[in-house]
């Protein structure tokens, strides 16, 4: 059986579709399973075993720059990979009318989420088979139950299993601290993340930073200044961040797409949430837990703290939280 599945983006989003590629796999052995992916996320979706090529569809970029997509050929290379082969099933994860537009570009049945679980629901209107799977558990869950009902099998009795394959022994112990973010309200103090590096080099641990831009390479030498045991890796790619990550002790992690794939790979690790909830789109994996703020005003979703507003980084929400508090988390994690 050959299979295109259709996920985009985001980070978090693509390995949150991993243990369903791992049900599908098992229930269906021999898949071909294709993978539609955003560019950025590619060397991501290629870590799963079950996935046989990828097709990347840079349509961000495209979007940005519409003339050129089309001037330089991009676009019809795009189109032309998509229809390149006669899929059993096309099967879009994502419910958005963009992946359902490129859903629509491959040849082969198409399968979504229905009208009402779908998160824009005009793109249902655009699959052959549509699939009630209400928003009101985590998208993990939600991609497994479309996988089973797409193509026809049941998980009763079926763990949830990334799939991925463990890293090696790494020899000394380290921990990783995720600490960049996209919205200044999701990241934590750089005092939080000294203390807490203080803790693991009382327990003889080594940090592990990196830093994508000039605001995360500021806070990561801030965070290693004067501290032995932190030490900052030169600029990374997915590709080579990926082993890292893997072969953690532990991982500590604002809420970040990365975040998402320590605990897809069953490192223990600690989420931070203050603005946003992780109820739906949180960790996903067998050791792995979240420290939620626990003020009133969270999960506000918001980009800009409305308590003080001049903040740039470790919104009050995010503040509270001690770095004794997340050492006890991974500790009991770790154990």
């Amino acid at each position: 059986m050959k299979v295109l599945l259709v996920k985009l983006s985001s980070l978090g989003d693509v390995v949150h579709t991993f243990p369903a590629m791992t049900d599908a796999m098992a229930a269906h052995p021999g898949l071909q399973l294709d993978w539609a992916v955003e560019e950025a996320f590619a060397p991501v979706a290629r870590l799963h075993p079950a996935v046989r090529k990828t097709i990347v569809v840079p349509l961000r970029r495209m979007l940005r720059k519409p003339l050129d997509a089309l001037r330089s050929g991009e676009a019809g290379r795009i189109r032309a990979a998509l229809a390149a082969e006669r899929y059993d099933m096309v099967i879009d994860a994502q419910g958005l009318m963009k992946s359902a537009a490129v859903a629509a570009l491959a040849r082969g049945q198409r399968h979504g989420f229905d009208r009402a679980s779908a998160r824009e629901g005009l793109a249902a209107l655009t699959y052959h088979r549509r699939h009630h799977v209400p928003e009101v558990e985590h998208m993990a869950v939600r991609i497994r139950k479309l996988f089973a009902a797409a193509l026809g099998y049941s998980l009763d009795g079926r763990p949830a299993d990334a799939g991925l394959v463990p890293a090696p022994d790494a020899g000394t112990p380290y921990l990783v601290f995720l600490h960049g973010t996209t919205w200044p309200t999701k990241t934590w103090t750089r005092a939080g993340w000294r203390a807490l590096a203080e803790q693991a080099g009382a327990a003889g641990l080594d940090i592990r930073l990196f830093a994508h831009g000039a605001t995360e390479r500021a806070r990561a030498e801030a965070i290693a200044n004067g501290l032995p045991n932190v030490h900052l890796l030169p600029p990374q790619t997915l590709e080579t961040l990926a082993p890292v990550i893997a072969g953690a002790a532990g991982v500590v992690s604002a809420d970040t797409g990365l975040g998402h794939l320590a605990a897809a790979y069953g490192v223990p690790t600690v989420g931070l949430y203050g603005p946003t909830d992780p109820l739906l789109t949180g960790l996903y994996g067998p050791r792995a837990v979240e420290l939620k703020a626990t003020r009133d005003c969270a999960p506000c979703e918001k980009a800009r703290c409305r308590i003080a507003p001049e903040v740039t980084e470790g919104p009050p929400c995010l503040a509270d939280m001690s770095a004794a508090e997340v050492w006890r988390a991974l500790v009991a994690l770790r154990a």
